[in-house]
């Protein structure tokens, strides 16, 4: 199973995540396009680091909401979504384009990816436009138990998706992230490496009434915000290498 990790979300004087401390030990970066965060030295800084350690890069656009971190939903048009979506992931691929990279993924970002997670409508969009870039890329969403739906809608469009579970969020028994409103909706670390155990030995995770839930993952989310999270993304890490 491959770690990705949100990065390159620093804006200006503004310092988010440990970017240089989590690169060395994940396998994809999902990469802030300026609209939640990420400027143009932090995408640059980031690449950078992305060629040093070999990891592959993805597009992480959001809802334009860099006052609130792309974490409230917003009204756009269809159109208004798409251009937006086109608009940061041509951004990221022309600066990776310098670095002799190419991103390959798109993973939406805090608001966006729940609303799509949670609405076929504004997923369809998403879909749209993403399979509409001028060449192929994935698409990276949460694996629940409708992935053969999520299959599907993406098949119509001759998309790719990416499966993603994630090690240290609870979740509800509809197969979604508990809200984080809720008490115990962030693994502790001893909860979060028996959820990445019981996932790479049984595809399962178990919610938050003690419900097992099939998922099938492609990669795992970790998160890397402070030493701790570094620490605790390294042993994830050695879990999974050890399986």
């Amino acid at each position: 199973m491959l770690l990705n990790c949100d990065l390159g979300e620093s804006y200006g004087s503004w310092e988010m995540g440990m970017d240089a401390d989590v690169m060395p030990h994940i396998d994809q970066a999902n990469i802030a396009c300026g609209f939640h965060g990420g400027d143009p030295v932090t995408i640059d800084k980031t690449l950078a680091l992305a060629v040093q350690h070999g990891v592959s890069v993805g597009a992480h656009p959001a809802y334009p909401d860099l006052v609130g971190f792309g974490r409230r939903s917003m009204h756009l048009d269809d159109a208004e979504l798409a251009s937006a979506l086109r608009y940061q992931i041509a951004a990221l691929d022309g600066m990776a384009g310098c670095h002799g990279l190419q991103i390959s993924y798109v993973k939406p970002h805090g608001a966006l990816y729940n609303d799509m997670m949670a609405n076929g409508r504004l997923r369809g969009v998403v879909m749209a436009a993403v399979a509409g870039y001028h060449r192929p890329l994935a698409l990276m969403l949460q694996a629940t138990p409708q992935a053969e739906e999520h299959r599907q809608e993406a098949r119509a469009l001759g998309l790719q998706l990416l499966f993603e579970a994630f090690a240290d969020r609870c979740y509800d028994d509809d197969g979604r992230l508990l809200s984080r409103k809720r008490p115990h909706a962030v693994h502790d670390r001893e909860r979060m490496l028996a959820q990445v155990d019981e996932l790479r030995r049984e595809g399962t995770v178990t919610t938050i009434s003690g419900h097992r839930l099939q998922l099938a993952a492609d990669t795992l989310c970790v998160h890397g915000d402070n030493l701790e999270g570094v620490r605790a993304i390294e042993a994830v890490r050695a879990l999974i290498k050890g399986a």
